[in-house]
């Protein structure tokens, strides 16, 4: 069991990291440009921007990084292997995700910070596997098997809760979830 917990853990490391990496250096220019979608709400929000897409995806591929670093200089082959590709999809899948949940939260009348159980603890998931699916899905198949998915849907929320807690200590977050 603590092998696959490690497992899962390391495999999603690189899309843990980006969220709260644009939040954290976030603001400026929103990727929306502040324009409105034909229902009159914006397309994205405030909270999504180009400095903090590109901080965190740049966070996300130094983590896989070091990550892929730490595996060949130690040898620690009892863990997953990331490849450049996987780290740059589970990183930019993390916000992409993020980002494709927020343009849903807005077509249902949701403010940005509003509360969306389910939604808001898995986009990064979600996100991070259908660009893996879609540009490396043999990556995808042999890494994450049955167990490790189990143990990725039951740490992702408690992670995110954790985080967010953090976050909003810190001041960074308006709100703890």
């Amino acid at each position: 069991m603590l092998s696959t917990l490690l497992a899962a853990f390391w495999i999603m490391v690189p899309a843990y990291v980006p969220n709260p990496v644009a939040a954290l250096c976030g603001g400026g220019t929103p990727i929306d440009f502040d324009k409105n979608y034909a229902d009159g709400r914006r397309l994205l929000g405030e909270g999504k921007t180009y400095r903090g897409l590109i901080c965190g995806v740049l966070a996300g591929i130094a983590v896989g990084a070091l990550q892929i670093w730490l595996a060949g200089t130690y040898g620690w082959t009892f863990l997953p292997q990331h490849t450049a590709a996987s780290i740059v999809l589970l990183s930019l899948g993390a916000l992409l995700g993020d980002m494709g949940k927020s343009f849903i939260k807005r077509r249902l009348g949701k403010n940005r910070g509003d509360s969306w159980p389910i939604a808001d603890q898995y986009d990064l998931v979600a996100g991070a596997f259908a660009l893996m699916l879609v540009f490396d899905p043999s990556w995808l198949f042999s890494n994450i098997t049955l167990p490790v998915l189990i143990v990725i849907l039951i740490l992702t929320p408690i992670l995110h809760r954790a985080v967010n807690i953090i976050g909003y200590l810190c001041g960074v977050k308006k709100e703890p979830w």
